[in-house]
């Protein structure tokens, strides 16, 4: 009901535009943008024609009319109109949608391009590589073109990014999901739309869920989800298999769909170090009662705790001495070359973290093995053991030294390195190694 009162609004808000439009002079009909398109754009005008935007008598110029003083507005066959379509053109019919993806984490993906992520692509890569690799997913600023006055700059679009920032002050893009001009629900709850940027070495959730248990259900039983379903309510309309936006977004019997993204996060896995997000406990509910419609309490709470444990670990084990180290060795001010990535040792750190690391974590979060451990851990230890701890030493720090000595002998998850193997195994056989980690499954 709520989708078709959205509809009906856009129905009278189409029929208010364009007689607004008819009374300065400006032709603006609707039907005028459609006998153009449909002979230029075919592609174009099918996907919309198909949509339920036409369906319902949403026009091209109701989402593309834009006021004479917009700073990306231009004169088109008699009307003002904007190339691109923002979040806060969306919101005059999908109000809280809108608003809910503009305050969420996604909606911020395009300011993470004056970190350290876009720095390491400037200086490393360049900017053809940051404009057609980063900002494609992340989004970035879209700038006026200033040989072209209100046209849009073909260096920023186009640009489809989930966090770009637009001329009108707003931030994201609805058809980062919701492809233009179908603007399909069906394609927006499927796995395969949030892999065009969660993928790769240090966020593959789509791998991750392709090898879960979740993933394969899906692909066996894709024909039954129901994806066009208005509701499309987890227990209801579909009970096959969960996607990304059954976990993360779409509604269940107790909670409405969400189009902020961290609603049901706990954990912010992205840094160095793990840490819990604020107001976490709720988020975590959250997402249980999701998890709920398909698996009993005791099946859930063993999940949380085992994922749980596996972020302590790598908290404790490898990213708080890893980052103590990385903080003496630059307050020492020990690296040869002084610009940032510009030394191993930063690399290796790095990648353990934000490759390694992230898919130790995310491997644990989405029920992924393979990304737990051989993606995951087995990398992180590897890297930390055998490539960042030498780079560290290189600089022949007394200091350093000897923090890594101490830890790597009388911590008892490090000096494993300093056993036989016979009395190793001998403490695997016998239980002795597993108390070792008993805490991390205590910790909360």
């Amino acid at each position: 009901m709520k989708k078709m009162a959205c509809f009906k609004t856009a129905t009278v808000l189409s029929i208010f535009l364009v007689s607004a439009f008819a009374a300065s002079g400006a032709a603006a009909s609707g039907d005028n943008c459609v006998t153009c398109h449909q002979e230029k754009n075919p592609g174009m005008y099918k996907q919309w024609k198909n949509s339920k935007h036409a369906a319902n008598d949403v026009s091209c110029i109701d989402c593309h009319q834009a006021d004479q003083k917009d700073v990306d507005a231009f004169k088109h066959h008699g009307a003002y109109i904007a190339t691109l379509v923002t979040p806060k053109d969306c919101g005059r019919c999908h109000e809280a949608a809108a608003e809910q993806a503009m305050n969420s984490y996604h909606a911020h993906a395009g300011e993470i391009l004056e970190s350290a992520d876009a720095y390491l692509a400037h200086v490393a890569g360049g900017l053809p590589a940051v404009i057609s690799g980063c900002e494609t997913c992340h989004g970035g600023k879209v700038k006026i073109d200033p040989n072209a006055p209100n046209k849009l700059s073909s260096e920023t679009w186009p640009n489809s990014g989930i966090g770009r920032i637009n001329p009108d002050g707003s931030k994201g893009s609805c058809n980062a999901c919701h492809s233009r001009h179908s603007f399909s629900v069906a394609q927006a709850r499927q796995p395969e739309n949030c892999g065009k940027c969660h993928l790769g070495p240090d966020h593959p959730q789509k791998e991750i869920y392709e090898e879960s248990k979740h993933g394969i259900a899906y692909r066996a039983n894709k024909e039954k989800m129901n994806l066009d379903s208005d509701e499309w309510v987890v227990g209801k309309d579909y009970y096959e298999a969960p996607t990304c936006a059954t976990c993360h977004m779409s509604a269940t019997k107790n909670q409405p769909i969400t189009h902020d993204v961290g609603d049901r996060i706990s954990w912010t896995l992205r840094p160095p170090i793990s840490k819990h997000k604020d107001n976490w406990q709720k988020k975590r509910g959250s997402m249980k009662d999701v998890c709920l419609n398909c698996h009993q309490e005791r099946f859930v709470d063993g999940h949380y705790y085992q994922y749980d444990a596996v972020v302590e670990l790598y908290n404790e084990k490898f990213a708080k001495p890893a980052t103590t180290i990385m903080k003496m060795i630059k307050k020492k001010g020990l690296m040869e070359r002084p610009a940032a990535f510009s030394n191993d040792v930063e690399w290796e750190y790095w990648e353990l973290w934000h490759h390694e690391g992230r898919r130790a974590r995310m491997g644990a979060a989405m029920m992924g093995p393979d990304y737990t451990w051989w993606h995951g851990i087995y990398d992180v230890a590897h890297n930390f053991y055998f490539k960042f701890i030498p780079e560290a030493r290189h600089y022949n720090d007394p200091e350093i030294n000897a923090y890594i000595d101490n830890l790597l002998k009388n911590d008892p998850m490090h000096n494993w390195l300093n056993k036989p193997t016979k009395e190793l195994k001998a403490a695997i056989r016998s239980g002795e190694l597993q108390k070792v980690y008993r805490k991390m499954f205590d910790q909360k």
